[in-house]
């Protein structure tokens, strides 16, 4: 856990860290011309292509395998003409094979509880005891095939995370959760606070409004 924290050591967010909002709702809401943009800003500012790659990946687990699919096809384009420019981005690390053997139901309900530093009840309760199948494909799926992935950190992932949240809107509660799970894992008030002005500018005014309103919740807790 503590690896992958990478606990923010600023008090304002990053070029790096604005790109990951950005792309993460230009791909959610499926604007393709502006996701080229904060592509191309992405990479400009460090992002290496896995990086990216790894992005693109995560946000299907929030928006759905046709904007995740999207995304890395304009991503595709957009690493394409920057070739033809003649410049040449950086691949970055691949993801490290995980070789825990326990199941990865334990792996993700370990994580998850890591994540909301929350224990996980033994008795299922809420959506997950009206449909199990939901709580088993969370757990082995989101937080063990996914979020035990190396090439973004925890921190990173729930950048991802809340900036597609946020992006579909009409998730209040579990952008709430999220943001909670953000200060858990390093991001400061602040931070949050930042956030919302960054990814205001990509996502309607209602949206907007709404994911100010869940951070200063979350923030004034």
């Amino acid at each position: 856990m503590n690896a992958q924290k990478n606990q923010a050591d600023h008090n304002f967010l990053t070029n790096k860290e604005k790109s990951i909002i950005t792309i993460s709702s230009n791909t959610a809401q499926g604007k393709l011309p502006e996701l080229k943009t904060t592509l191309n800003n992405g990479l400009d500012a460090g992002l290496t292509v896995n990086e990216i790659k790894e992005i693109l990946v995560h946000t299907y687990a929030y928006c759905g395998f046709p904007r995740s699919i999207r995304g890395l096809q304009t991503f595709m384009e957009v690493l394409e003409e920057r070739k033809n420019r003649g410049v040449n981005d950086i691949v970055g690390k691949e993801a490290t094979p995980i070789s825990n053997g326990a199941s990865k139901y334990e792996r993700g309900k370990k994580i998850l509880g890591q994540l909301s530093k929350t224990p996980q009840p033994a008795k299922l309760s809420g959506y997950s005891a009206f449909a199990p199948a939901i709580d088993t494909f969370l757990k082995e799926h989101l937080f063990a095939d996914i979020f035990e992935r190396d090439v973004l950190t925890y921190a990173q992932r729930e950048l991802v995370t809340i900036s597609v949240i946020a992006a579909i809107g009409e998730a209040e509660p579990m952008l709430e959760s999220h943001l909670g799970i953000s200060l858990n894992v390093g991001w400061s008030p602040a931070q949050l606070k930042e956030f919302a002005e960054v990814i205001s500018p990509t996502i309607s005014d209602a949206k907007s409004k709404s994911a100010k309103a869940v951070v200063e919740k979350v923030v004034s807790k």
